[in-house]
């Protein structure tokens, strides 16, 4: 039988242990850990707290509530999943609600010490719970402005009561008149804008009635002889024109009345806002002349729209041409 040859087996290389990144490792799990520890031996303190009398109002008020806060922003209410309700049989499902009652508190109460101790700090929120500030009026200070409260801060750490009092009071006198008069604005600008809409739904369906009356007219004069059909026409113009300048001299002249009487009232001189509405009209005018070439009428016979017999003797006019 012949013998087997012996192998002969390479020695394999070991990389060398890195003992730092192994020290590394077994801190970062020893701290996870601790931390782990600590979280769970804070939930159990505070219901260990709420269950015995007393106890757990004897905590500072701002100490207690920053701990709810760590636990409701950790989450960490959630350890409670699975437990038995100690008020029956019920398992709990690890909500902050369930947790809160736990505490023997509602969970809208721990929210607004939360939301307090947040917007007021610790110190001053410690020195207005012992002058008596309750919930209602956390509540509208909480309402005011950033600077109306850090003003309220700095006087609620000096422990004077009367001067926290009397400075909470103006400034929320302050801030309700500051938001009436943001309202009356709002109001006011709602109204505006609800007028202006109007006046542009009333001009467009004016616009389409002209429209429409213009070409009715259009097919009209299409079947009438030329010079019948140059009659009407005029007959058109002129009235427009008498409606074009009544408007101008009733209307526009009151409304330039009105509003020079009020900035009069108000101190504010109006008539520069008032001569870029009437240069307006009179570049329109001017357009008007430019774009069919008329001459200026200089004629003392010419018509006076304002006249009581002016359509009269316009009509006259054009049946003598």
């Amino acid at each position: 039988m012949a013998r087997t040859k012996n192998m002969t087996t390479e020695p394999v290389d070991v990389a060398p242990l890195d003992e730092q990144a192994l020290n590394q490792m077994q801190n970062t799990g020893s701290a996870l850990i601790a931390e782990h520890s600590e979280e769970r031996d804070l939930v159990n303190q505070l219901l260990g707290q709420a269950q015995m009398a007393g106890a757990f109002e004897d905590f500072s008020r701002t100490v207690r509530t920053s701990k709810l806060g760590y636990v409701k922003e950790n989450k960490l209410y959630k350890a409670i999943a699975g437990k038995r309700s100690p008020d029956g049989p019920e398992i709990l499902k690890g909500t902050w609600e369930e947790f809160c009652r736990l505490l023997g508190r509602s969970v809208d109460q721990v929210d607004e010490d939360i939301k307090n101790l947040r917007q007021f700090g610790e110190e001053a929120l410690e020195s207005m719970s012992r002058m008596g500030i309750g919930y209602r009026e956390l509540r509208q200070f909480r309402k005011l402005p950033e600077d109306s409260r850090s003003a309220l801060i700095e006087a609620a750490k000096t422990g004077n009561h009367e001067a926290v009092e009397f400075l909470a009071e103006e400034l929320i006198a302050k801030h309700q008149a500051e938001k009436e008069q943001l309202t009356k604005e709002r109001d006011e600008a709602h109204a505006d804008y609800d007028a202006q809409s109007q006046v542009l739904a009333n001009r467009a369906q004016e616009l389409d009635q002209v429209k429409q009356e213009l070409e009715k007219a259009k097919r009209r004069i299409q079947t009438m002889p030329p010079a019948e059909a140059v009659k009407e026409l005029r007959l058109e113009v002129t009235g427009m024109a008498f409606e074009a300048e009544s408007l101008l001299t009733n209307k526009l002249r009151c409304a330039f009345e009105t509003l020079v009487n009020a900035g009069a009232e108000t101190g504010q001189d109006q008539r520069a806002y008032l001569a870029n509405l009437l240069r307006q009209i009179e570049l329109n005018i001017l357009a008007i002349r430019e774009d069919y070439d008329l001459p200026d009428n200089d004629d003392p016979d010419a018509t006076d729209w304002m006249a009581p017999d002016a359509l009269e003797r316009a009509q006259a006019a054009i049946e003598g041409n």
